[in-house]
């Protein structure tokens, strides 16, 4: 418990959500913590919001960007101005388990891991479970992670004694920053390792960026092509394995559900 976790969040007009994520937080069992909420020039109460309750908790950090800079800016600024050995990504409208902090410091520190993520289920806009529950594989390269795209930031730690801080600077786009974060980590030699347990809950909105199919698929390529920079073939050959992963996962949820998900995609990648 002597190890502190930095909790990484950026806020943008969400007010209808915040209060209840910064709840998660201070719920937890792992109680040395730290979070710095960087706003994105909310035009809602959000910036309010999180002030009141930094003032009960000094735990509870804002700060408020000037201008509109985009999510991965808010982010890195977040992440810059931590202070703890790990750090945890959280954005301002999803949930963490009472003991994911716990559970996850320990998995990593045992383990000697510098990179992982826990498992997760969605909720939607009114915190309803929606019976999806994702799966981490036990260990995820950089490879992996561009065919089968399984890493969501509300259940990534890093542990900043073994990767380097400059690794977790998010690029300068506005989609898919996160999802070239961890590959920017991936290249760097450290694989994700999975921590199978349902820790956080991820909500999907209707609003979401990753909600809007066209745009993700449109995001993924452009990942490939103008952040990895890799060659048209093999662009060509990620891109055919993560659209036929994703059609896949989607009829076998919907036809059997998630009971056998894990055991399947471990095979499907092997």
């Amino acid at each position: 418990m002597n190890d502190m976790v930095s909790v990484v969040t950026a806020s943008w007009n969400s007010e209808k959500y915040i209060a209840e994520t910064i709840r998660s937080v201070q719920a937890q069992t792992y109680q040395n913590w730290e979070m710095i909420i960087v706003d994105d020039y909310s035009t809602d109460r959000t910036y309010e919001i999180v002030k009141a309750i930094s003032k009960q908790d000094s735990r509870v950090q804002i700060i408020r960007q000037e201008r509109n800079s985009g999510v991965g800016a808010a982010r890195t600024c977040s992440m810059q101005n931590s202070t703890g050995r790990f750090v945890a990504y959280l954005d301002a409208d999803d949930i963490w388990k009472p003991e994911k902090l716990e559970k996850q410091v320990l998995f990593m520190k045992e383990k000697s891991y510098g990179f992982s993520c826990t498992s997760y289920e969605v909720i939607n806009d009114k915190g309803e479970r929606l019976n999806k529950y994702i799966h981490m594989l036990p260990r995820v390269d950089y490879i992996g992670f561009l065919t089968n795209n399984l890493l969501q930031t509300v259940g990534i730690m890093v542990d900043t004694k073994k990767v380097d801080k400059k690794h977790l600077v998010m690029p300068d786009i506005r989609r898919r920053q996160d999802a070239a974060t961890w590959l920017q980590i991936l290249k760097a030699g450290f694989d994700c390792y999975g921590l199978d347990e349902i820790l956080a809950e991820y909500r999907r909105t209707k609003n979401s960026l990753s909600g809007n199919k066209i745009k993700a698929v449109r995001g993924m390529w452009g990942l490939y092509r103008n952040i990895e920079h890799l060659s048209l073939p093999f662009s060509l050959y990620c891109f055919m394995r993560y659209a036929v992963l994703a059609v896949w996962k989607r009829v076998y949820i919907k036809r059997y559900g998630n009971k056998l998900l894990r055991k399947d995609l471990k095979t499907n990648d092997g």
